[in-house]
């Protein structure tokens, strides 16, 4: 079993009369967790009010009341990858996350995500991400370190104000001759759930794609988000057609399968710059991670030898 360290947090919203019961509510909030689960849980004291006060069966529903639980999963698996910290001061901590590794927790994951990993390894429960990346994708994230000026820097992000490149490898090269592109849509949920797709309507996501570099059948790309959209990045670098090397999602969604440490996304959050709220001076972080080209190359060279023995 595995159970947070860390609460987390879910508010009631506002609701006609007569309210639901404090059950019906998680249910509904919560539809992948059986009633027995949350009934199980409140016996046991894990549900917890504002003022840590451990909530009972026949707890109201109250709109804005905040409800503080534990999550938990049957069983978590080790994430055998370790984070970096690459800076931290009084305002901000900056890491280097491996793939793999979520930066919050969700789904099967409680205690093997960056931020609970960082929360104990600096001893300050205070630690909250700025942004988030990919579990899949590896590279920098900003944390706040205290909540004195962490609107501050939350204002970078929301407003744009913050300058992010990515580097991604991929197995289509590009023809001779187009070496930028500036792909624009709108990007909203797709099916399955976890997966995005671009749709008719305004535009909401835009990004700058250039080729760096062609080698051995594989290219590097660099990329500029300019919004910040969920997996952004990988559906428009794969509407081009070079979908991301090891990319399980698209441009179409593999069978479901455990984690292949060996052939991790080659998708790299590289660079982030911005101008520090709080001393005006201009950040600039760089990760020391790089891509996995050789490996690439290998394997290219390899499947072209199987297709000329074929």
């Amino acid at each position: 079993m595995g159970i947070s360290r860390y609460s987390s947090i879910v508010t009631m919203p506002e609701a006609k009369q007569p309210y639901p019961s404090l059950m019906d509510f998680l249910c509904a909030r919560f539809p992948s967790i059986p009633r027995r689960i949350w009934e199980q849980r409140i016996i046991q004291g894990k549900l917890l009010d504002e003022a840590n006060h451990p909530l009972q069966p026949d707890s109201g529903y109250a709109p804005g009341r905040r409800i503080r639980y534990f999550r938990e999963v049957a069983q978590e698996s080790e994430i055998p990858f370790t984070e970096t910290i690459l800076f931290q001061d009084e305002e901000l901590l900056v890491a280097c996350k491996p793939p793999f590794l979520p930066v919050i927790p969700g789904g099967r994951y409680v205690n093997e995500c960056l931020l609970n990993r960082l929360r104990i390894r600096t001893g300050n429960d205070d630690l909250t991400p700025l942004h988030r990346i990919d579990r899949e994708t590896a590279g920098i994230v900003l944390f706040s370190v205290n909540r004195r000026n962490r609107n501050d820097y939350s204002e970078l992000f929301r407003k744009g104000e913050v300058d992010k490149t990515y580097q991604a490898l991929s197995h289509a090269v590009p023809p001779l001759g187009r070496t930028r592109w500036e792909p624009e849509d709108r990007i909203v949920q797709g099916e399955p759930w976890f997966r995005m797709k671009s749709a008719p309507g305004a535009t909401n996501a835009r990004s700058i794609i250039t080729l760096e570099e062609v080698r051995g059948g594989v290219a590097r790309f660099e990329l500029h988000p300019l919004t910040g959209k969920t997996h952004q990045l990988r559906l428009h670098l794969s509407g081009l057609g070079f979908g991301i090397a090891n990319d399980r999602l698209y441009p179409e969604l593999r069978p479901e399968s455990s984690d292949d440490y060996h052939h991790p996304l080659q998708l790299l959050a590289k660079k982030i710059s911005f101008r520090d709220p709080v001393t005006g001076k201009q950040r600039e972080f760089i990760s020391p991670r790089v891509l996995d080209w050789n490996s690439l190359r290998f394997r290219t060279r390899r499947d072209a030898e199987s297709g000329e023995k074929g």
